[in-house]
Parts: structure tokens; C-alpha cells; sequence
């Protein structure tokens, strides 16, 4: 009998990760935005070839757009078409959560960040996070957490070790 290929095994579908954003902004809700792309943007993308490192989103006419996003053109991709690697880029989002994120933007003064680039079926989706500033000192109290944390995961090893 023929084995069969099981349909749960997911290979690593993300494409670009923001690091910073989660030291300089404190994230408070998470947001699933499809991407307008090129056919060349796409063909980068799947070399993984993509910088979210600069970039941040902004409302536009009752439209949300990204900024800053670098995803770098392939030599091969394309000879009739001028790329231009940071172009804006409209995120495609419900008018519901449009409007919960332009609401939340004007009235409360969030910022949001793009947090991660992956594939889910075959298109490229953006993790946009609904995040406020980070002051000096919360940064340093996130660092500090962070080392005791690692400090007690290494004396729970070495006492487990003992026992």
C-alpha cells in the first residue's frame, strides 16, 4: 500500500521578522492583513528577500498603507518592469477592523507596526500589531525580566541535574 502525504506537516512559512518592534512597542492587539503585491515583489518574497526592520502602516483615505518595507528585486526577476524595493504597499483589511484600527490610531494614539511577513495558502499575509511606545526605562525593566528568567531556567537545569 502507497504511503500518503500528510497534509498537517507545514514547512517554515515565515518570510521576514520585526525583532525590534517587540523592544520598542508595547503590542496590544495583533491584526492578519493581506499585501497588494507585484508578480516580481512575490517571486523576492519566496527567496526571502524581505526587510520589515524600518517599516510602519499608516491610515490614508480610509485606507491602511505600508511603509518603509523593504523587499528586495531579484536580477531575474523581471526586464520590462522598474522595481523600486520600499515602495507603499496597501494592506488589504475588513472595513470592521479598519475602522477599529483608525479609531484606536486618532482617539487613543496607538501606532501600528508590522510584526511578521508569512505565507498562509499561498499569499503572503502581514501580522500588524496595535502597539504603543516603549519608554527608556520599560525597555530596561523588559531586559532585565528577560535575564532573570534565563538566570532561573539555568539553576532549574542544574538543580533537576542533582536530583
Amino acid at each position: 500500500m502507497a504511503k500518503t502525504k500528510s497534509s498537517d506537516k507545514k514547512g517554515d512559512s515565515t518570510i521576514a521578522l520585526n525583532k525590534r518592534a517587540r523592544h520598542e512597542y508595547h503590542i496590544d492587539q495583533h491584526f492578519e492583513a493581506g499585501i497588494a503585491l507585484q508578480g516580481w515583489e512575490v517571486k523576492s518574497l519566496r527567496a526571502g528577500r524581505a526587510n520589515l526592520g524600518d517599516a510602519y502602516a499608516i491610515v490614508k483615505g480610509g485606507e491602511i498603507f505600508l511603509f518603509g518595507a523593504s523587499i528586495v528585486p531579484l536580477i531575474s526577476a523581471s526586464t520590462h518592469v522598474v522595481p523600486e524595493d520600499r515602495r507603499t504597499r496597501k494592506l488589504l483589511l475588513h472595513r470592521e477592523e479598519i475602522d477599529k484600527l483608525v479609531g484606536a490610531i486618532e482617539r487613543k494614539g496607538y501606532t501600528l507596526i508590522p510584526l511578521a511577513m508569512y505565507w498562509k495558502n499561498n499569499r503572503a499575509k502581514l501580522d500588524l500589531g496595535l502597539a504603543r511606545g516603549k519608554q527608556e526605562h520599560d525597555k530596561r525593566d523588559t531586559e532585565k525580566e528577560r535575564d532573570w528568567n534565563r538566570e532561573k531556567q539555568r539553576v532549574m537545569r542544574a538543580k533537576n541535574k542533582q536530583a
